[in-house]
């Protein structure tokens, strides 16, 4: 039996919205002419862009870059293919949360909140909790370190300033959430910018480029690792519950027939963002390749080595734009971690905060870490190895909930998807093991 269908959402924002949010409404004006059949081309598609890109800047945050400078500079254009894959795997895993959102008006917490025994649901909880603190250290580590490369900020005050920078983009939810996705996507697209440049810069084989990217390979137990690396850390936790929310409410379908419209629409946000994602981490890959594989430098595996390597193979200049990528990620995805820790406690607990408020506490771990003098790139090290503990908690009961029919109605996963998916959440959460053995044993 399908669930009741979610309420017009979008049909009550059209009326109330006018007098609140302006940008809010026209989004929903335009959304309401695309499912009706009123728009064309770009115009149909404009308004449901957005959640997808917020999603997105997981996928290039600190964190990656450290990993795809080193897996390049260590083997060259080798482990392309795995880069490749793995954005593959997260189209999937992002398409199946934000299908959940769409099919069932609510978001992964509140649906395990609901369907799972209430001290279960604590525990998620509280391991969500945990997730995006240890994400938020990883981003305000990764802005401080673009202010103190870029200007000689010491990393302390350099993390205060990149938290008051991620309270600056989050106060422009406060304008409407369209404005937010917007501001959110420019610094995503100011990263791209930077690589696209960076790979003029490099003057990369072609050919190797070509090869490698479709042909898989190995280079020994060191290669094996690091692309485990790699596709272990494709899946972040915490998106997975901020785009279930991300959907839920943004546009709703008045009937199943919509719901299944809004869904390809997001197929679409999906394919896009994640595309621009999936080529910002093969440029870093290809630039750190290109410019240092081979080249007897040592000390490029960090991100304070990247970029004195690029001062040093290319120009200042070359080096000051990898500098102001790293800070526009890190502010970006910070303001997504803070976001994605208020779904949780509000899907969860039913309890939910000022977004400041929590921005000022989840901050607090990050600069307490800066001031202590903890080495920046073992805190990024260290907060990859506690989101590897997230991932089961969050993929597996993703995957449960989108193969049942009593809670996802005609958008249930079909058993080929839910085969894939399953596939691929085993062979994700078995990386993830192999990494946290050789980060504890190894």
């Amino acid at each position: 039996m399908n669930p009741p269908p979610p309420p017009p959402a979008s049909a009550q924002s059209e009326a109330t919205a006018e007098s609140v949010l302006p940008g809010e409404a026209a989004v929903a004006r335009a959304a309401r002419r695309s499912l009706d059949g009123h728009s064309r081309g770009l115009a149909r598609v404009w308004p449901f862009l957005g959640p997808a890109f917020i999603a997105a800047v997981a996928y290039i945050d600190p964190g990656n870059f450290a990993t795809n400078i080193a897996g390049g500079a260590k083997f060259g254009y080798l482990l392309l293919w795995v880069v490749l894959a793995a954005n593959l795997v997260a189209m999937l895993v992002q398409a199946q949360s934000a299908k959940l959102g769409i099919a069932t008006g609510k978001n992964l917490a509140e649906l395990c909140r609901e369907r799972f025994p209430r001290r279960a649901a604590i525990g998620l909880w509280l391991q969500a909790e945990v997730v995006a603190m240890a994400c938020d250290i990883a981003e305000i580590v990764g802005a401080a370190l673009g202010l103190n490369l870029l200007f000689g900020i010491p990393l302390f005050p350099a993390g205060v300033i990149a938290g008051l920078g991620a309270f600056a983009i989050l106060a422009l939810q406060q304008a409407g959430f369209r404005r937010l996705e917007v501001g959110i996507t420019v610094l995503v697209l100011v990263v791209v910018a930077s690589f696209v440049y960076q790979l003029f810069d490099a003057n990369p084989d072609g050919s190797e480029v070509a090869r490698h990217l479709f042909v898989p390979g190995f280079a020994g137990t060191q290669s094996l690792l690091l692309a485990t690396g790699i596709v272990g850390a494709t899946v972040m936790p915490h998106v997975i519950y901020l785009h279930s929310a991300l959907t839920q409410r943004r546009i709703v379908g008045r009937n199943s027939a919509e719901r299944r419209k809004i869904l390809n629409f997001e197929k679409v946000d999906v394919v896009v963002a994640l595309s621009i994602a999936g080529l910002v981490n093969l440029s870093m890959m290809i630039v750190a390749a290109a410019l240092f594989h081979g080249g007897g430098m040592t000390g490029i595996d960090t991100i304070e080595g990247a970029y004195e390597g690029l001062q040093t193979a290319v120009s200042d200049r070359a080096a000051a734009i990898f500098g102001v990528a790293l800070l526009a990620s890190g502010f970006a995805s910070s303001s997504v971690g803070t976001m994605a820790g208020q779904v949780v406690m509000q899907g969860f607990v039913r309890r939910r905060i000022p977004l400041f408020l929590r921005r000022a506490i989840t901050l607090t771990p990050a600069l307490l870490v800066l001031a202590i003098g903890f080495n920046p790139t073992d805190a990024l090290v260290a907060s990859q190895v506690v989101l590897s503990f997230g991932i089961p908690f969050a993929l597996v009961p993703l995957l449960m909930i989108a193969a049942d029919r009593g809670v996802m109605g005609d958008l249930v996963n079909p058993r080929w998807v839910t085969a894939v998916a399953g596939a691929v959440a085993t062979l994700i959460i078995a990386l993830n093991v192999f990494l946290l053995y050789q980060a504890f044993f190894g």
